[in-house]
Protein backbone atom coordinates (compact mmCIF):
# COMPACT_ATOMS: atom_id res chain seq x y z
CA UNK A 1 0.00 0.00 0.00
CA UNK A 2 1.43 3.38 -0.98
CA UNK A 3 1.09 6.60 1.02
CA UNK A 4 -1.39 7.88 -1.58
CA UNK A 5 -3.86 5.09 -0.81
CA UNK A 6 -5.25 6.87 2.24
CA UNK A 7 -5.41 10.34 0.69
CA UNK A 8 -8.48 11.97 -0.81
CA UNK A 9 -9.45 15.25 -2.45
CA UNK A 10 -12.94 16.70 -2.40
CA UNK A 11 -14.66 19.80 -3.72
CA UNK A 12 -17.36 21.17 -1.40
CA UNK A 13 -20.11 23.67 -2.17
CA UNK A 14 -21.51 25.02 1.09
CA UNK A 15 -24.99 26.55 0.97
CA UNK A 16 -26.80 28.64 3.56
CA UNK A 17 -25.88 31.77 5.51
CA UNK A 18 -22.13 31.26 5.09
CA UNK A 19 -20.77 34.61 3.89
CA UNK A 20 -19.90 37.56 6.15
CA UNK A 21 -19.93 35.30 9.23
CA UNK A 22 -16.25 34.26 9.40
CA UNK A 23 -16.82 30.99 7.56
CA UNK A 24 -13.63 31.22 5.50
CA UNK A 25 -11.49 32.03 8.54
CA UNK A 26 -13.11 29.13 10.40
CA UNK A 27 -12.34 26.75 7.52
CA UNK A 28 -8.74 27.96 7.23
CA UNK A 29 -8.19 27.30 10.95
CA UNK A 30 -9.77 23.84 10.72
CA UNK A 31 -7.74 22.87 7.64
CA UNK A 32 -4.53 24.11 9.25
CA UNK A 33 -5.21 22.16 12.47
CA UNK A 34 -5.82 19.01 10.42
CA UNK A 35 -2.78 19.50 8.14
CA UNK A 36 -4.86 19.68 4.95
CA UNK A 37 -4.15 21.31 1.59
CA UNK A 38 -6.53 23.24 -0.64
CA UNK A 39 -8.36 26.53 -0.89
CA UNK A 40 -11.61 28.32 -0.11
CA UNK A 41 -13.50 31.13 -1.83
CA UNK A 42 -16.85 32.90 -1.79
CA UNK A 43 -19.03 32.58 -4.87
CA UNK A 44 -21.32 35.28 -6.23
CA UNK A 45 -24.36 33.01 -5.71
CA UNK A 46 -23.87 33.22 -1.91
CA UNK A 47 -22.23 29.82 -1.51
CA UNK A 48 -18.70 28.98 -0.41
CA UNK A 49 -16.53 26.67 -2.51
CA UNK A 50 -13.77 24.57 -0.96
CA UNK A 51 -11.13 22.24 -2.37
CA UNK A 52 -9.78 20.05 0.44
CA UNK A 53 -7.10 17.37 0.20
CA UNK A 54 -5.24 15.12 2.61
CA UNK A 55 -5.56 12.01 4.75
CA UNK A 56 -9.05 10.51 4.55
CA UNK A 57 -9.75 10.76 8.30
CA UNK A 58 -8.63 14.40 8.41
CA UNK A 59 -10.72 15.27 5.35
CA UNK A 60 -13.73 13.55 6.96
CA UNK A 61 -13.20 15.63 10.12
CA UNK A 62 -12.99 18.80 8.00
CA UNK A 63 -16.22 17.94 6.16
CA UNK A 64 -17.99 17.38 9.49
CA UNK A 65 -16.74 20.79 10.73
CA UNK A 66 -17.78 22.45 7.46
CA UNK A 67 -21.31 21.16 7.97
CA UNK A 68 -21.44 23.00 11.32
CA UNK A 69 -19.51 26.13 10.42
CA UNK A 70 -18.64 28.89 12.87
CA UNK A 71 -21.02 30.52 15.33
CA UNK A 72 -23.36 32.71 13.31
CA UNK A 73 -23.32 30.57 10.18
CA UNK A 74 -26.35 28.52 9.16
CA UNK A 75 -25.26 25.71 6.85
CA UNK A 76 -28.22 24.32 4.90
CA UNK A 77 -26.44 21.91 2.57
CA UNK A 78 -22.96 20.73 1.61
CA UNK A 79 -22.49 19.23 -1.84
CA UNK A 80 -19.49 16.90 -1.96
CA UNK A 81 -17.69 15.79 -5.14
CA UNK A 82 -14.43 13.96 -5.77
CA UNK A 83 -11.70 16.24 -7.11
CA UNK A 84 -8.10 16.40 -8.23
CA UNK A 85 -5.67 17.45 -5.48
CA UNK A 86 -4.53 21.10 -5.38
CA UNK A 87 -1.29 22.03 -7.07
CA UNK A 88 0.12 23.84 -4.02
CA UNK A 89 0.64 22.81 -0.41
CA UNK A 90 -1.13 24.52 2.47
CA UNK A 91 -4.67 25.88 2.69
CA UNK A 92 -5.33 29.27 1.11
CA UNK A 93 -8.05 31.87 0.63
CA UNK A 94 -8.79 32.55 -3.05
CA UNK A 95 -10.47 35.54 -4.63
CA UNK A 96 -14.24 35.39 -4.92
CA UNK A 97 -15.84 34.28 -8.19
Amino acid sequence: MSDNDDLTSLRLRVEGFVQAVGYRNFAIEEASKLGLDGWIRNRTDGTVEILISGAIKAVEAFVAASMRGPTGARVKNVEIHNAEPPTEKGFHRRSSV
